[in-house]
């Protein structure tokens, strides 16, 4: 199936050696992630001391019980997330075999969340051997027998692993060692398992292409391996040249491999797709089965599966399936607890108890709990000869031109004659003479074209002087030709568009103007926007990214590149709108980068790293990487710039103290802006042209705007549902919604939706950005000649700090204000 992620905390007091002193270690992070068509965990853990960090190495099967969840299942086995659905206890006793050392081992599954990850926790207690700092270790392919009974699964092995320790004189000692492994996984078989298939009493998972890494800069510690989990094997067949196991199946990302025998293999999409399996498509449940949540529940489709969840007013009984009456009475559309469409498109009527309906608004159509705008224009309300503009719960209708009247009754109307035609009747009516520039014989007439414009070459017809004039006739200085000559004048219409060379496929370049850029599905699409409204039916896909994963998207209006992060890679790329190639910038070093910014004045990109924590700056093309902040971060999130006066804005959605901070952007002047009544600020957004600061809250259900320089802030709109990304232009902010998988237009003057576009293919947006025809006004000290700096030139408010990048061994580099 799809890639999966895997969160949680560690804790842990181990000796080391014979050290008398333990290493304490605490709420450190621990983050894996799964190719789930490869059976390969990758799991790193971070802020490990070097003191015990190399010391971990030989115990990869902390990772590997998340490679044991997912191990690619040959057909009659299941791996652990099969039998226990994620949710399970292990308790593991490893013995080390010579001194006798053990470590006891504690994890917890404990489901999942509602980002749809796997959360874990693991402790650990005891003495483990000593490995030098600087060694590596090297763990042979293994096999491991799982024995399962009623609700307990065990299994028992002994592992070997070779350490190498480092170069001394140009030579390095290697020696073996080995551990005992004993483990129990406890866990609640499942009520409502159908399922006429147990899992085998005995099952083997092999495990290989073990690597184990630590990091003594980065403090992290790596395992990485690949699983795969079937019956006991004797050794003849060689089961992993199948290309289910060596990564060579064409089978879809939301699909399970499944291989036959030698090198024949099938694609079946996972549960909630449907397909051939090289291509799996979601499975709607709530629309094929619309009874499937029962009744005074709703059904809330997701990507392979859905959820159920009961109306305000209901409960889960203790069948955790079906929905039943509270026990207490509550006014839900007086206390604003209901789930009814916002207020500008619905209305709650409360009926007693703890009922309420949702009735919409007229001008809308629905549930009332989803409102969508009536089209008045297709009704044909306004007159033929009027245009008719469809406004959300209403219209409005306009006489065409040459037309009069209210738009419901239009008349033929006298048409305005243009300035040309007035002069020209003047001059021809009663002899009026009308001079360019000097006094002449005989009577001037301007000449007009077909739409009564200004032809751009005017000449007098007595003396045979000829000129050049611009739109509304006046002579252009230095264009005058004497007699018989005519200048070579150019038309006042706007210049032919010049085609350029075919491009590659890769990019479907822009057409002109002002766009909306939004993340979704491996691929970065776009809406042309005509004024502040969206030009729906010129929606289309900008760029195909398959098999990735795009959070952020920004945008640089100097040279008309799209920048966006990757976090399954991860990795940072860009591309040309003007067609062309993707190109990746920043592959290493990276933990999951979300959020991005470019500085189109200083030529930098600024991004956030959830995984890391921290926030770095590099220039357009990935090099000079400069850490700014790597303390104080939790979930950082969403970063944007104001490069003209120097600052940089981010969110940190920490759920236990969520704020939104600012700084310099040479990473001075550090501050908290916002930290009251927060809840999940995803998305932040700053227009340059009101300086305006915005932010959009999945905690808090609202969307909300502040200047930084003054105090206070202003609620634009509540109710909205589950908002990721915002940005704006002009009066409108558009953000990206995943209940409502789509992107929603509000009109922030008047505090009101205005407008939504959601793509033909239901599923999450994530990051969106406004593609400017031209780039904003301004500029700082970094614009000319790079601020005068060897490196990295950073703008602050009225002046620029010149930084060099991390790691600027052999590098000459000056660092001044």
């Amino acid at each position: 199936g799809s890639p999966q992620r895997v969160n949680g905390k560690v804790r842990g007091r181990i000796f080391v050696g014979n050290n008398p002193v333990p290493i304490v270690f605490d709420n450190t992070d621990l983050h894996s992630y799964v190719v789930m068509n490869q059976g390969r965990a990758y799991t790193a853990i971070s802020t490990i001391p070097e003191t015990l960090g190399y010391s971990l190495l030989p115990l990869a099967s902390i990772g590997g019980i998340i490679g044991w969840m997912f191990a690619v299942e040959q057909q009659g086995y299941k791996n652990g997330f099969s039998v226990t659905g994620g949710e399970f206890t292990r308790q593991t006793e490893v013995t080390f075999l010579g001194n006798n050392e053990k470590l006891v081992i504690k994890q917890k599954f404990s489901g999942i969340d509602e980002h749809g990850h796997l959360t874990i926790s693991t402790e650990m207690e005891g003495r483990i051997p000593e490995i030098p700092p600087g060694a590596s270790v090297q763990i042979e392919p293994y096999t491991e027998l799982y024995h399962t009974s009623s609700s307990v699964i065990t299994s028992s092995s002994t592992r070997e692993y070779t350490v190498i320790e480092p170069e001394r004189d140009g030579v390095a000692s290697t020696y073996m060692g080995a551990y005992q492994w004993r483990q129990t996984i406890s866990f609640d078989e499942c009520l409502h398992d159908d399922s006429h298939h147990a899992a085998a009493a005995t099952q083997q998972l092999s495990v290989d292409s073990v690597f184990v890494l630590y990091n003594r800069d980065e403090q992290i510690l790596r395992y990485a391996m690949s699983n795969s989990i079937g019956p006991i094997s004797d050794g003849s067949a060689d089961i992993n040249q199948n290309p289910c196991y060596t990564s060579t199946h064409n089978c879809d990302t939301n699909a399970v491999c499944r291989p036959g025998t030698g090198d024949h293999f099938f694609c079946e999409c996972s549960i909630g797709f449907h397909g051939d399996g090289n291509i799996c498509y979601d499975i709607d449940e709530c629309s094929e089965q619309p009874a499937v949540c029962g009744s005074n529940a709703v059904c809330n489709n997701q990507p392979g599966t859905y959820r159920c969840e009961c109306v305000e007013g209901f409960r889960f009984a203790a069948d955790e399936r079906t929905c039943v009456a509270v026990d207490y009475a509550v006014n839900h559309c007086q206390m604003g607890t209901h789930n009814c469409d916002i207020p500008q498109r619905a209305q709650c009527v409360y009926t007693g108890g703890s009922a309420y309906i949702c009735t919409c608004l007229p001008g809308f159509a629905g549930d009332g709990r989803a409102c969508e705008d009536v089209d008045e224009c297709q009704q044909g309300h306004c007159h033929p000869d009027a245009f008719c503009y469809n406004t959300p719960g209403s219209f409005s209708c306009q006489c065409k031109a040459g037309y009069r009247g209210d738009g419901f009754r239009c008349v033929l109307a006298e048409v305005e004659k243009t300035k040309c035609q007035r002069e020209q009747e003047v001059a021809l009516g009663i002899g009026a003479s009308f001079f360019p520039r000097e006094t002449r014989v005989g009577h001037f007439v301007p000449q007009c074209d077909e739409h009564g414009n200004y032809l751009p070459t005017q000449c007098h017809s007595a003396s045979g002087y000829c000129w050049c004039v611009d739109r509304d006739g006046n002579e252009i200085d230095g264009t005058r030709s004497g007699p018989g000559i005519r200048p070579p004048c150019l038309s006042t219409a706007a210049p032919p568009v010049v085609i350029g060379p075919s491009v590659r496929p890769d990019t479907i370049p822009l057409p002109p103007g002002t766009h909306l850029l939004f993340a979704q599905s491996g691929k970065i699409e776009h809406i042309p926007l005509e004024g502040n409204n969206m030009k729906k039916n010129g929606a289309k896909a900008l760029l195909h990214i398959p098999d990735k994963v795009v959070i952020g998207v920004a945008y640089d209006c100097t040279d008309k590149m799209v920048y966006w992060t990757d976090i399954s890679g991860p990795s940072i790329s860009r591309a040309s709108l003007h067609g062309g190639e993707p190109t990746t910038i920043i592959k290493t070093d990276l933990g999951s980068p979300e959020g991005i910014a470019v500085d189109h004045l200083g030529r930098n990109i600024f991004w956030t790293d959830s995984q890391l924590d921290r926030i770095e700056v590099a220039r357009l093309d990935g090099r000079q990487r400069r850490i700014l902040f790597d303390t104080g971060l939790v979930n950082p999130r969403a970063i944007v710039v104001d490069p003209v006066r120097g600052n940089l804005y981010w969110t940190d959605w920490n759920r236990e103290a969520p704020k939104i901070e600012t700084s310099y952007m040479d990473g001075t002047n550090r501050r908290i802006l916002v930290k009251d009544d927060l809840g999940l600020p995803n998305g932040l957004t700053f227009d340059p042209y009101s300086s305006m600061l915005c932010w959009v809250d999945a905690g808090t259900k609202r969307l909300e705007c502040m200047n930084p320089n003054q105090l206070g802030r202003r609620k634009i709109i509540e109710g909205i549902q589950y908002p990721f990304s915002v940005t704006s232009y002009g009066k409108n902010l558009y953000y990206t919604d995943w209940r409502r998988d789509a992107v929603v237009a509000v009109d922030r003057t008047i505090s009101k939706e205005n407008d939504n576009f959601q793509p033909y293919k239901h599923s999450r947006l994530y990051g969106i950005t406004t593609a400017f025809a031209q780039c904003p006004g301004g500029h700082n000290y970094c614009t000319v000649n790079n601020g005068g700096c060897t490196h990295l030139c950073l703008a602050t408010p009225g002046g620029r700090s010149c930084r060099c990048p991390d790691n600027t061994v052999g590098v000459d580099c000056i660092e001044r204000n």
